[in-house]
Formats: C-alpha cells, sequence, structure tokens
C-alpha cells in the first residue's frame, strides 16, 4: 500500500462543510473520497488536515490516503479532477511516507477571512467574501488584531459546540491587508478552534466600525465567555489557505489563495 498526498480547492457554498454525514447530505469529504475510489477502483477514506464547516472555503486543503493500485501523480491529478463535481478540484498529488498523516503531522495552520468593505453589497463573489456595508478604520482593527497573537485561552472565540479538549492556542501571526475594497485578515496558528477566526472578524469587524475601542478584543479574550463577543461573521469570506508540515515531507508548495487576490499581499 502506497500513501498519497493530496491538495484540495473547494468552494464551499454548497457544501454541508467537509465531514460525510448522513445520507442525502452533500459535503466535499464525501465528493472526493467517491472520485478517488473510482480512479483506484477500490474504496479509499481520506484523512484531511483540518475540518472545514458549511460555506467555508479551501485552497490550501491537504488530505492523505492509501491504495495499492498502480497509478501515477498525473494520473491521480487527471483521474480525480475527471470525477469531481465542478466545485472542487485536486491541486497536485504526491507519495509520501507512512509516518505522513495529514492532521497530525501538520505544524501550523492558514486562514484567510475576506470582507469586501463597501456601501453597496457585490454582485459577483457575493458567495466568495463577506460583505460589510459600514466603513471600517483598518488601523483600528490591526490595533486590536495584534492584541490577540500569542499563546491564550480562546474560549471566548470559540463555538460553545466546540469539542476541541483545550481552548488554549498559539496564534503565531494575525494581519490584515487592504486591496482596493477588500479587506484581508490572515490568522496563522499551531491549530484552531471552531469557528475561532468567523469570531475574531466579527469582534475586528465591530472595532474597525468604532462601536468598540481595540482594548475591547482584549477584553472578550481575558473574559473566557464567549457570550461577550461579537456575532459570529459568515462563513462566505473564509478560506482554508495554508497546512505547514516538517520540511522533510516535501509537499508542494502552491498561492494560498484566493486565486483571484494577489499571490503576495502587503500592508498599505
Amino acid at each position: 500500500m502506497a500513501r498519497i498526498a493530496l491538495g484540495i480547492e473547494y468552494d464551499g457554498t454548497d457544501f454541508r462543510g467537509w465531514q460525510t454525514q448522513q445520507a442525502g447530505v452533500r459535503t466535499v469529504q464525501e465528493c472526493l473520497e467517491k472520485a478517488i475510489s473510482k480512479v483506484a477502483n477500490h474504496p479509499v477514506a481520506v484523512v484531511c488536515a483540518g475540518r472545514t464547516d458549511a460555506g467555508v472555503h479551501g485552497t490550501g486543503q491537504v488530505v492523505h490516503f492509501d491504495s495499492d493500485a498502480p497509478r501515477d501523480m498525473k494520473s491521480w491529478i487527471m483521474g480525480v479532477n475527471t470525477n469531481l463535481p465542478y466545485d472542487v478540484s485536486v491541486r497536485w498529488a504526491t507519495s509520501v511516507s507512512d509516518q505522513f498523516h495529514a492532521r497530525f503531522s501538520a505544524v501550523s495552520r492558514r486562514y484567510r477571512y475576506v470582507i469586501y468593505n463597501n456601501g453597496r453589497p457585490p454582485a459577483l463573489y457575493r458567495n466568495q467574501v463577506t460583505w460589510n456595508h459600514r466603513p471600517l478604520d483598518v488601523q483600528r482593527m490591526r490595533e486590536a488584531a495584534c492584541l490577540l497573537e500569542g499563546t491564550h485561552d480562546f474560549t471566548s472565540y470559540r463555538s460553545v459546540h466546540c469539542q476541541a479538549k483545550s481552548p488554549v492556542k498559539t496564534l503565531h501571526s494575525l494581519r490584515l491587508y487592504e486591496h482596493g475594497k477588500v479587506l484581508i485578515l490572515e490568522a496563522h496558528a499551531n491549530a484552531f478552534l471552531m469557528h475561532m477566526v468567523r469570531n475574531i472578524s466579527g469582534v475586528l469587524m465591530t472595532v474597525g466600525a468604532g462601536k468598540q475601542a481595540p482594548a475591547w478584543a482584549a477584553e472578550v479574550l481575558d473574559a473566557h465567555d464567549r457570550r461577550l463577543g461579537a456575532a459570529t461573521a459568515p462563513p462566505y469570506g473564509l478560506y482554508l489557505v495554508d497546512i505547514e508540515y516538517p520540511p522533510e515531507f516535501a509537499l508542494p508548495k502552491e498561492p494560498l489563495g484566493p486565486l483571484w487576490l494577489p499571490h503576495q499581499l502587503g500592508e498599505s
């Protein structure tokens, strides 16, 4: 049996999240496993780096699976893509050692939350961005974001339904970029809690709209009470864009995405 890792991109709009659920519920995992199984000519189960919720997108999702089918990497990519729906795509494929595990070998994850800040709603990309009609003060949002970096108990920023054993996570960086009317919040951490990025985004947009001072982000953090934060931001603007692994696995690297954004983002 060989172990294969795939890089996956998907538009989460019409999915009920990543993880396979009951019959009749469309999920990314179910579509991917069906496509891989057809190419392998045997049932295949995949393990992903991080499960995403309904409506959330992925440009840097990583999965692995085991198969004894004699296929080269080009055949895995082309064959699986041929059998996938329009809103899922394999970006790359590579052979990995048995020691590789898509979830447990990961050392960090990176999400981007994309906000369209304009008085009028977008007609295009309406399911790929979160529209905020209120003018947002980016500098205030950056001041608030700095207060959340580091190792903290993020109870106030996780869903009440989160099943993670510990709310303590290390947020390596939380940066905000501007690209015209589009704001991109990039969060890089060792791991994330359920709705953590969306709850952080909700707090930062509240601060940017002038409804709270930047220091409020830290006050919410220190309270360890989800009820004291802002409303959870919508899923449409959220993207899982990168999974970092130890260099010995030598996985391919692709632009973080979403692909319609500049590849190199810089603060304005």
